[in-house]
């Protein structure tokens, strides 16, 4: 199991000062995942995870969210709690981190951004388990 002190204390140059294209965020997701306590790791190697500027309108209405800066990321999928052995041959379980909206909330709390990819990464990743927000936070104390 690794925890957050396994992450770098200085980021790479790419990942402060200037807003990180979406081949760097996805870098930095991809460093975070690396930081998943081992015994998930198997369950989370079939979830693909792309970057967005944003999500579309529909995704917004969907789930009763009026501005597309209030969404930083999404699960989508069927969670492994509601799985039953026999099934098979969906699309694969998707997390999309909207790439505008994560740089609007680094820019006003100053918190490190790949801190804040990895919070809403492990959050989306949460939902995959059906994990509730406290088994989130849990996740996230353990990564």
């Amino acid at each position: 199991m690794s925890d957050k002190s396994s992450l770098p204390l200085e980021p790479p140059g790419a990942w402060t000062g200037t807003a990180p294209d979406p081949d760097a965020m996805f870098a930095m997701a991809e460093v975070a995942l690396e930081t998943m306590p081992a015994m998930f790791l198997p369950h989370i190697q079939g979830v693909v995870i792309v970057i967005e500027e944003f999500a579309d309108d529909e995704i917004l209405k969907s789930l009763a969210i009026e501005h597309p800066y209030d969404l930083t990321g999404l699960y989508e999928g069927r969670p492994l709690t509601e799985r039953s052995i026999g099934e098979s041959g969906g699309m694969p379980d998707r997390v999309t981190l909207y790439r505008i909206p994560i740089l609007v909330e680094w820019i006003e709390t100053g918190e490190r951004l790949d801190r804040l990819v990895r919070h809403v990464l492990i959050h989306e990743i949460g939902h995959h388990f059906g994990f509730s927000d406290d088994d989130m936070h849990a996740l996230e104390d353990m990564a």
